[in-house]
């Protein structure tokens, strides 16, 4: 079994020398016979949102002033919702959404407003759109037409979304996004409806150049005014308030 095993390992060594001089033998390969290597395509240079919203047309921007405080900058997507942003912008400029509430709010989901009466059942005298589902995503900001069970019956209502919800992708119309003023539409009263709720006071495209109105005004208008702050007529008093029973 030894014997066996030298003479097959011994074989195999011989082998390998034998064909070390085949190997050396090889012509060379002149580096002038080499390709070059393919040249690949130039990457496109990474997206810089900011410098992106910068440069959207103002035809393109949509101003709600919201009575919660502040001034939301919506960036609206005609090459995806053309008609609809047709639409806003008509509605915008007409005046028809000043003055309408968030009629419907619900906590971590959307706010819902662009109805004149203010019950969720009325719209426009426009005619309602066609849909226009995209493949838009319903995430934070996302601002979308509302509608009723017809996929083309959306008119002037609108939402803006709270959280992410991707079950209504693909089945709401999504014609745009906030990219400012967010915490003022976190600011919006919450109920269905609500009991103070909160009103679009201004609607506006940055074409147009509207100025915002006077927040830190419209906000000291709304502020109570506290006792003694205003004279009272001679003669006329206020009863002192009743003292607060000691606790046990």
């Amino acid at each position: 079994m030894i014997v066996r095993d030298v003479l097959r390992f011994g074989m195999v060594a011989l082998a390998a020398l034998l064909a070390v001089p085949a190997l050396a033998q090889q012509p060379r390969i002149d580096p002038k016979d080499l390709k070059a290597p393919p040249k690949l395509p130039e990457m496109a240079a990474p997206s810089n949102i900011a410098g992106t919203v910068a440069q959207v047309d103002p035809e393109n921007i949509l101003f709600l002033d919201l009575s919660s405080g502040g001034r939301v900058k919506i960036v609206m997507r005609p090459d995806v919702a053309p008609e609809h942003v047709k639409r806003v912008r008509t509605l915008a400029r007409e005046g028809f959404y000043n003055g309408t509430i968030f009629h419907r709010v619900i906590d971590g989901f959307m706010a819902q407003g662009g109805d004149p009466t203010g019950t969720g059942t009325g719209g426009s005298k426009l005619p309602d759109l066609k849909a226009e589902f995209n493949d838009m995503p319903h995430v934070r900001g996302a601002v979308a037409m509302a509608r009723a069970q017809s996929p083309d019956s959306a008119n002037s209502q609108f939402y803006i979304v709270f959280m992410p919800t991707m079950k209504l992708d693909r089945t709401y119309t999504i014609w745009g996004r906030v990219v400012e003023g967010m915490a003022h539409v976190d600011a919006i009263e919450k109920g269905e409806p609500p009991e103070n709720p909160t009103k679009i006071l201004q609607a506006s495209i940055a074409a147009d150049n509207v100025p915002p109105p006077d927040f830190a005004a419209l906000k000291a208008a709304a502020s109570p005014i506290p006792a003694g702050a205003l004279p009272l007529p001679p003669g006329i008093t206020l009863p002192s308030p009743a003292p607060t029973p000691p606790k046990g």
